[in-house]
């Protein structure tokens, strides 16, 4: 690519089909062109609907810019927000799949991959889980060749793990997300997760709300279980407390909402100098989030593992020109330029986005304590032992 060539963005939202205000899948991906005639694909997460709007704002600074200075366009994005104070992640999703977009045109460009861009490869293949709460589900993505599941929720994660862990054995990584919920205190999470220490967790995430720093440390001091977070942070510096206090041995940045790989590679590294592995977030992601985070995974040292949901919206895999195929547990690296990858926009365009937000007040979604789902607040003061410790095993 010529230095000085300039972009325009565009960009196509895909979602699951129709209305789909409770579990949807929404997703935006975004297009940026070059006069060079290569295109750049990205992904953004945050919350969609309102991100989309952030990226039109943003194109006013980036048409006619190299895409190739991809730090420079980086911080020019950041600084162009700042009047705004700091944005969370509708700014830094915006930001993330822009630069994802740019990252695919330099492979492009260049004729080799984003991991080679990013450092090479440290790894051919990456490791993945999936989810199950029930030992059919996870016996059914043991079959497949599943060798980490995570398990959780609001509703008996401790059952959760003793109930898998007897069905399974030890040859199963159990992951458990507690999901951080402000009514899971500092004295209730610590007693949780340490009667977790016997069924050996791989790891526990989010045991108390992410931003609530000071009791996440009181946690990390009365526990051996190794604890994750990050998935709801974006960029850099809103990660920072967590690396820098020692606070998690995962971290756990969202690919689509962290501010693209420009800054996963710096929490990476920041992750790398206190010992800390890196699993990103990839619960609500589509499939160009997900590629993106086998080019990033593969190209760090602390790499952990990457979630994948095994069985997602079925026009998932209908999105990209190619698919990742998981095998035996691990996904393979791919070796295309760019991020290997292009858009069906025909089958992305007959599937628009119709709602981004949902409350999830049925009864059986797991979110909220049982008893409280109409009311549909973020803190519960009525936390519920039973909910959280088994009573099959004796605890009260």
């Amino acid at each position: 690519m010529q230095a000085g060539a300039p972009a325009e963005t565009a960009w196509s939202a895909a979602s699951q089909g129709g209305m789909s205000t409770a579990g949807s899948r929404n997703w935006l991906f975004v297009k940026v062109h070059t006069d060079a005639g290569i295109t750049g694909i990205g992904e953004c997460s945050g919350w969609p609907k309102v991100v989309e709007t952030a990226v039109r704002d943003l194109e006013r600074i980036l048409v006619g810019e190299d895409p190739t200075h991809i730090e420079r366009l980086w911080q020019r994005m950041r600084v162009a927000m700042m009047g705004h104070g700091e944005t969370g992640v509708v700014g830094y999703g915006a930001m993330a799949g822009l630069d994802m977009a740019f990252w695919d045109i330099k492979g492009k460009a260049l004729g080799t991959p984003v991991w080679n861009l990013l450092g090479g490869k440290v790894r051919d293949t990456i490791r993945v889980y999936s989810h199950a709460s029930s030992v059919e589900r996870a016996q059914a993505l043991v079959a497949k060749g599943y060798t980490a599941i995570k398990t959780g929720g609001v509703a008996n994660p401790l059952e959760k793990l003793a109930t898998l862990r007897s069905a399974l054995g030890a040859d199963i990584d159990f992951l458990v997300d507690l999901h951080g919920p402000p009514w899971l205190q500092a004295a209730d999470a610590i007693a949780l997760c340490r009667e977790m220490e016997q069924f050996r967790p791989l790891f526990v995430e989010e045991p108390v709300a992410p931003d609530n720093v000071e009791v996440f440390r009181r946690v990390r001091d009365k526990t051996s279980v190794p604890l994750a977070g990050g998935e709801r942070l974006a960029g850099l510096w809103a990660q920072r407390p967590l690396i820098e206090g020692n606070l998690v041995d995962v971290i756990q940045p969202d690919t689509g909402r962290s501010g693209g790989l420009t800054q996963m590679r710096k929490i990476a590294a920041l992750a790398e100098a206190h010992f800390i592995t890196v699993a990103p977030h990839a619960g609500t992601l589509g499939p160009v989030a997900e590629v993106a985070a086998v080019h990033f995974l593969a190209s760090i040292p602390n790499a952990l593992i990457l979630e994948r949901f095994e069985e997602d919206w079925e026009g998932k895999h209908q999105v990209l020109s190619s698919s990742l195929r998981c095998v035996n547990g691990f996904i393979h690296v791919p070796n295309l330029p760019g991020l290997g990858i292009e858009l069906n926009e025909d089958f992305i365009m007959s599937h628009p986005s119709v709602c981004n937000v949902r409350l999830p007040i049925s009864r059986g979604s797991g979110a909220y304590a049982p008893g409280t789902e109409v009311e549909s607040v973020y803190y519960q003061a009525r936390f519920q032992r039973k909910n959280y410790f088994s009573v099959n095993r004796g605890l009260k």
